[in-house]
C-alpha cells in the first residue's frame, strides 16, 4: 500500500496534466499520438488511456528489461512498446504530437547526454505539438544520483521551444510528514509555492502551417 502522500502527489499531477492537456487539445485527445521516454512500468501510459488517448496512438520507450516487461504486461496490447536507449531508438522524425518525459532528466547527470536526448525528443515532435515535461527542479541532498533541472536548463535544452510551466508537487519529505497527521494537509501545505519541488511544463514546437498547441 502506498503512503497517502504518494497518492496525494499522484492525484495532483494527474489533475494538473489534465488541465494542461485540455488546453493543448480542446477537441479531445483521441486523435493525438503520444510517446513517452523512460515509461517505466507503464503508469503514465495507463493514465493516458484513462485521459482519453487512443491506446493505438501511444508509444513507450524503456531501457530496463524488467520494467519494459512489466509495462508490456499491464498495458493494452495496442500500445507500442520499445525496449532500448531512447536517444538511439529509430523513431521517425515529426511522428508524435506529444513527447512525454516524467522524472527522467533529473536522473541523467551527464549534460551532454541530456542534450542528445532532448534533441532526439525535439526531432520526434510534430510541428504544432510539444514536449510534456514533469521533473524535479531541486537537488536531493540525500540522493546524489539525481539532480534537479531548473527552468533555465529546460529552455537551454529546447532553445526553439516555447515553454509554459508551473510548479507543482509538495516536497516529498514534507508531504510524508503532514499526511501522517491527515491527508488533507497535503493541499494546505501545497498552497505555499516555495514548498513545491517539480515543474510541469509544455514546450511547444512552433508551426507556421497549422495551429499551434495549445
Amino acid at each position: 500500500m502506498l503512503e497517502p502522500s504518494v497518492w496525494q502527489s499522484v492525484h495532483e499531477r494527474q489533475r494538473a496534466m489534465l488541465r494542461l492537456l485540455s488546453r493543448v487539445a480542446p477537441a479531445g485527445l483521441s486523435k493525438l499520438s503520444l510517446l513517452e521516454i523512460g515509461c517505466g512500468s507503464g503508469g503514465n501510459l495507463l493514465d493516458a488511456v484513462r485521459f482519453g488517448f487512443d491506446a493505438g496512438k501511444l508509444t513507450g520507450i524503456e531501457l530496463l528489461e524488467e520494467r519494459y516487461r512489466l509495462a508490456r504486461h499491464v498495458l493494452p496490447a495496442a500500445v507500442t512498446m520499445i525496449h532500448g536507449d531512447a536517444s538511439k531508438v529509430p523513431v521517425p522524425a515529426e511522428s508524435a504530437d506529444i513527447v512525454l518525459q516524467s522524472t527522467v532528466f533529473s536522473s541523467l547527470l551527464d549534460p551532454v547526454f541530456q542534450q542528445q536526448l532532448a534533441d532526439a525528443m525535439w526531432r520526434w515532435v510534430k510541428p504544432g505539438g510539444g514536449v510534456l515535461w514533469y521533473d524535479f527542479t531541486m537537488d536531493n541532498p540525500r540522493n546524489p544520483d539525481v539532480r534537479g533541472v531548473r527552468l533555465s536548463e529546460i529552455q537551454a535544452l529546447f532553445p526553439h521551444g516555447l515553454v509554459q510551466s508551473r510548479r507543482i508537487t509538495l516536497a516529498p519529505p514534507i508531504a510524508r510528514r503532514v499526511c501522517r497527521v491527515h491527508p488533507s494537509l497535503y493541499t494546505a501545505f501545497n498552497l505555499v509555492p516555495m514548498l513545491r519541488t517539480h515543474l510541469l511544463a509544455w514546450i511547444a514546437k512552433p508551426s507556421s502551417s497549422k495551429p499551434q498547441l495549445p
